[in-house]
């Protein structure tokens, strides 16, 4: 099975914690050039100084902020020119705040809209040309299990990742010829600070406490447990490998089997 990423140029956004900095670590494993994208300088050095280095292996990163898409665009294209075709891009965002989806503010729509399917779009147009030039692309999009099955108290994010979800398939369907896949990652609950967040604001809403919210959503999980950012990244890496090629247009779920339908 070919899984060497060598030679291959990837993008990986929200990379300085959590899922995405696992997956960039996967990622420069199997011997990518890893762009780093997120919004804190400092965490960026931080993590490319920590990327794998085999074989004249590069990596870098760029300074972004997904609450403004228009600079988004600016900066990136200002960045790749001149540099190689993007092989991979592993869209990645933390998710809107939570609560009940009645009470969320129109605001919360547009701010979380922006951030995720937005910036996504302006990702995937600025490389999109580079890999059909290249004949390679995998355009890897991190969501979330509510776009089969809802979530609750998370209104806002449930609406937007069905959104993004349904982009992605649209644009599956668009750029298969071109040996471009598009695929959606949904992760389970995981180790992450965004769940920690969001079972600690449960928990207070509820006179509770974390480990008591974390203990009643393991009850939901087959697997009897949380995943680890890691577990998450391989499924991410094999997508954007060679040998998941023929794999195009899905959500793959990676929860330990808590989603309940097919």
């Amino acid at each position: 099975m070919e899984m060497s990423l060598r030679n291959k140029n990837a993008i990986v956004c929200g990379s300085t914690q959590g899922i995405g900095k696992a997956a960039a670590m996967e990622l420069a494993r199997l011997g990518a050039n890893i762009i780093l994208v997120a919004r804190n300088e400092d965490s960026l050095r931080d993590v490319q100084m920590q990327l794998p280095l085999e074989g004249g292996q590069r990596h870098d990163h760029l300074l972004a902020d997904f609450n403004e898409p228009d600079v988004l665009r600016d900066r990136l294209s200002v960045y790749l020119q001149g540099k190689p075709p993007v092989h991979i891009l592993v869209n990645n965002s933390g998710g809107p705040p939570g609560g009940p989806l009645i009470k969320a503010e129109t605001n919360e729509f547009i701010l979380a809209f922006n951030r995720h399917l937005i910036c996504n779009h302006i990702l995937a147009q600025t490389v999109v040309e580079g890999m059909k030039a290249e004949g390679y692309g995998r355009i890897i999009n991190v969501i979330s299990t509510s776009v089969k099955q809802p979530i609750p108290g998370l209104g806002v994010s449930n609406t937007i990742r069905g959104a993004v979800g349904s982009w992605a398939k649209t644009l599956a369907t668009e750029l298969g010829g071109h040996g471009i896949t598009v695929n959606n990652v949904l992760p389970g609950f995981t180790d992450t600070e965004r769940l920690k967040s969001i079972f600690g604001k449960k928990a207070e809403r509820l006179g509770s406490t974390y480990e008591a919210v974390l203990k009643e959503a393991i009850k939901e999980t087959p697997a009897n447990r949380v995943a680890e950012p890691e577990e998450i990244a391989a499924a991410i890496a094999f997508l954007a490998s060679p040998a998941a090629g023929y794999i195009n247009g899905i959500n793959v779920p990676v929860d330990g089997g808590r989603t309940m339908s097919l």
